[in-house]
């Protein structure tokens, strides 16, 4: 009997798991796939020669969390790789916005749009700078982060103060306006707020938008030598020699509640799984509360507000395996690992829109992968691995490009939706499609298929906009891994602080089930005894 179980194998629940290890505690952890990692995998099913990442590529979060780097993944064989660039935003015009690491090469890119924006987006980093290690601390560690909030407030204060948490609630179309005078530092902006949900009217889409532009400032975007998979197989290793189990092709079809408490979980071939102290959920919260645990177990306010939880948007996907370099018109986007591609803020705004009204996008933007330029071990020299994924409505009513994409992703609507993707790309990188060797499309029922967490590909464990995050993620008045059944923890990208691979979810459930989950009926001494024989340890 372990003391802990978590379900799913996804970063988030692998994360709760080491560090339910590292307190002594025996764990097993439940996978539904037929591998561990959740949406940080690879394979070569595009082309044999080709390393694809099926989800996640590129890591800043992960660079910069405090969960990941306690972990030490580099004793357990990750290593990391950058492009030689971070970001390059293009236009068909051929200017192009860059975000280095280097912020002297940034500042140059964007003084060409506008002299003087340069040492506007300096000032930016002069905040970031001033408030990185108080907010990185507040978003990563359990809500509410007291502490980190306390001191990030007095540093605001000297940032700011009021004038400066303004411009970080504003719409990233206003932030833009009022911080730049050029469209360069506009587009890095906007463009880094479509990492999740946010149009660029959006409250909040200002502040996201400066926070994953100053961490690839920072840390830039690095990826996984090798494949994202890497950093699975890294935290797996890990977990492993400290003692924990992954099983994988077992579904949990039902966590098991006797006494007021979750004590066990059902696998779908009926085999029952005992926690002694506590069972973590790595899965989606409408999966945790609508499939998981049986009706009884939820108040009446609970279910009523699920009903309000809202997902973020749905994505669609396409890998390449590619003959060589892509021909950007503008040259600067070739050494970029992240390319965004979209012809202005106006045009992310038209995407937006056309999503809000249930409508496929025309002129998707895209956010391009070229991965054998962030790693050149991803496909053989002078060839490029690389991928491009945009967002598509949850519930499609139509086509803006009235081609008859219908939101059934039969193959039909995949080949169309696909075709669409590389004529966005061929507007920025005229004889892209000519270097074609293969393809694969992951549209949203398939993303879904290969994690089920990604609801609709959704990436992001339900929407990031404000009116549910912080306390009310994933929905009001909580905000914590606790639930409503004592000993049941939510662990995935669902819980505080929400999506991206940083580990946080899962670290804020395992301590909250440390600090909780105690074997019942023991007393201190007998925890201490039965650790001591599970271990060997005498100290």
């Amino acid at each position: 009997m372990p003391d802990g179980v978590v379900i799913g194998a996804g970063p988030n629940g692998l994360v709760a798991a080491n560090l339910l290890a590292d307190a002594g505690w025996s764990v097993e952890v439940l996978e539904e796939q037929a591998e561990p990692g959740g949406a940080v995998r690879h394979d070569q099913g595009v082309d044999p020669g080709f390393v694809s990442d099926l989800f996640s590529s590129f890591y800043p979060l992960a660079a910069a969390s405090p969960v990941l780097a306690g972990l030490r993944l580099d004793e357990h064989g990750l290593r990391w790789s950058h492009a030689p660039e971070v970001l390059a935003h293009p236009l068909t015009d051929g200017r192009c916005a860059v975000l280095d690491r280097d912020i002297a090469a940034t500042a140059a890119s964007l003084d060409a749009f506008a002299p003087g924006d340069g040492d506007a987006w300096r000032q930016l980093h002069q905040v970031w700078e001033l408030l990185r290690t108080d907010l990185v601390h507040a978003l990563f560690t359990p809500f509410p982060p007291l502490r980190a909030t306390a001191r990030l407030a007095l540093r605001l204060r000297a940032a700011g103060g009021l004038r400066m948490a303004r411009t970080m609630i504003l719409p990233v179309r206003r932030m833009g306006r009022e911080e730049f005078r050029g469209e360069g530092g506009r587009l890095l902006l906007a463009g880094n707020a479509l990492h999740a949900d946010l149009a660029p009217e959006a409250a909040g889409s200002g502040g996201f938008g400066w926070l994953m532009a100053m961490l690839g400032q920072t840390y830039g975007f690095p990826a996984p030598v090798g494949g994202s998979g890497a950093l699975t197989a890294a935290l797996t290793s890990r977990l492993e020699a400290r003692g924990g189990r992954i099983r994988c092709g077992r579904r949990v079809d039902r966590i098991l509640v006797r006494g007021g408490r979750a004590v066990a979980v059902r696998t779908a071939a009926g085999d029952e799984i005992t926690a002694r102290r506590a069972v973590l959920a790595d899965v989606s919260v409408p999966a945790l509360y609508d499939r998981l645990l049986d009706d009884e177990h939820l108040p009446a306010r609970l279910r009523a507000d699920l009903r309000r939880f809202e997902w973020d948007f749905a994505t669609f996907k396409v890998d390449w395996a590619l003959d060589g370099p892509v021909p950007w018109a503008a040259e600067q986007a070739s050494r970029a690992g992240t390319v965004h591609l979209a012809d202005g803020v106006d045009e992310l705004t038209r995407f937006a829109a056309q999503i809000a009204t249930r409508q496929v996008p025309d002129r998707p933007f895209l956010l391009f992968g070229q991965m054998t330029t962030a790693d050149p071990t991803r496909s053989p020299s002078g060839t490029e691995s690389a991928w491009a994924y945009t967002h598509v409505p949850q519930e499609i009513d139509g086509d803006a490009a009235d081609e008859g994409i219908t939101g059934r992703w039969d193959t039909a609507d995949q080949e169309r939706m696909a075709d669409r993707v590389e004529q966005q790309v061929e507007r920025f990188a005229p004889g892209f499609r000519s270097l074609i060797r293969a393809r694969r499309v992951l549209a949203p029922p398939t993303l879904q298929a290969l994690d089920a967490n990604l609801h609709g590909g959704a990436l992001n464990g339900g929407t990031a906009a404000l009116h549910q995050q912080l306390f009310f993620r994933p929905i009001v008045g909580t905000g914590r891994p606790e639930t409503c059944v004592p000993g049941l923890f939510l662990a995935s990208a669902g819980a505080h602080p929400g999506g991206g691979v940083h580990g946080a979810p899962g670290a804020n459930a395992a301590r909250a089930a440390l600090h909780r989950g105690r074997p019942p009926g023991l007393t201190r001494a007998q925890r201490l005894l039965t650790h001591r024989d599970r271990t060997g340890s005498r100290s």
